[in-house]
């Protein structure tokens, strides 16, 4: 070969194949933070939360301050979201209410999940018998509405935040029993399971050991889905007298006193509370989306 003849070109080396391997954990991470649904609800959930903890220090009003002389202003410069019927400022009752229905509502998820995923895992790794006897009854305390259970609670412990947490809770804990039942039912015949039942472990370290990590993702999703619900809950109850009581900011109750001047041309007493609820709600429903699609991706 000449001097002046080039060699060939040679093919470009392939690249070199991606080592690096994602944790399932990270993998659920990595694409919860590619999800505009999660990450939409997630500042939609945050904004709130951040309400809740810091709203009293940056609210123009006390929010339990009333003024006669200035009641049922409509929304202006000095009253972003006007005022109610006893003068008190809407937007800081708003901002401060968030406080009240983001405390009681994860709290009485907390228990829900706790309560229903141990006897999910009890049912369904039990089966038989058990899982008769517990199921029908966990199916004819789900038929009770939760308005009548708020009742009877009431009526025997009194109205207080602790008894609407017990009351929600303890409502939506057969919901996540069955879901965690469901899981179980399908884990419970995996070579790990039998593995343990070989090693003579116990029923308990088998259920919370063995199989309770393995059913983390769906109790994660109902979980998400169940606060949304929760949320709703408390705002009823609230509405309805049966929940948090005056002279909190709470959105229901704020609804539950001002819906009738709403007639009067006074929309503005009852809208922005509604608006909040229903942001909160739908920013939970997103966070509950985005969670179900990054564990099923």
């Amino acid at each position: 070969m000449s001097a002046t003849d080039t060699p060939a070109s040679l093919p470009a080396p392939a690249p070199a194949p991606d080592t690096t391997q994602r944790s399932p954990w990270g993998e659920v991470l990595h694409s919860l933070s590619r999800s505009g649904t999660f990450l939409t609800g997630l500042f939609i959930l945050l904004f709130w939360v951040v309400c809740a903890l810091f709203g009293q220090h940056f609210v123009p009003y006390d929010p339990l301050a009333s003024d006669i002389i200035d009641a049922l202003t409509p929304p202006a410069a000095d009253h972003w979201f006007g005022t109610d019927q006893l003068g008190r400022d809407v937007f800081s009752r708003v901002i401060v209410g968030s406080r009240d229905i983001l405390t009681v509502a994860p709290l009485a998820t907390i228990l829900a999940t706790i309560a229903g995923t141990a006897l999910g895992l009890v049912i369904g790794y039990f089966r038989g018998i058990v899982d008769d006897i517990v199921s029908r009854v966990l199916e004819a305390f789900m038929a009770i509405p939760v308005v009548i259970i708020a009742l009877l609670a009431i009526v025997a412990l009194g109205t207080s935040k602790i008894t609407v947490i017990v009351v929600i809770g303890l409502s939506f804990a057969p919901i996540i029993a069955r879901t965690v039942r469901s899981a179980v039912l399908a884990e419970r015949e995996l070579d790990y399971v039998a593995a343990a039942k070989l090693r003579h472990e116990g029923a308990l370290h088998t259920m919370f050991v063995e199989i309770l990590p393995n059913v983390i993702p769906p109790i994660l999703v109902e979980t998400t889905v169940r606060l949304g619900y929760a949320i709703f809950a408390v705002a009823t109850l609230s509405f309805m007298g049966f929940g948090i009581q005056p002279p909190s900011p709470d959105w229901g109750l704020s609804i539950s006193s001002n819906y009738g001047m709403i007639g009067g041309g006074f929309w503005w007493t009852v809208l922005f509370d509604a608006l909040a609820i229903a942001s909160l709600v739908i920013g939970v429903n997103l966070v509950a989306d985005g969670v179900h699609g990054a564990f099923n991706d």
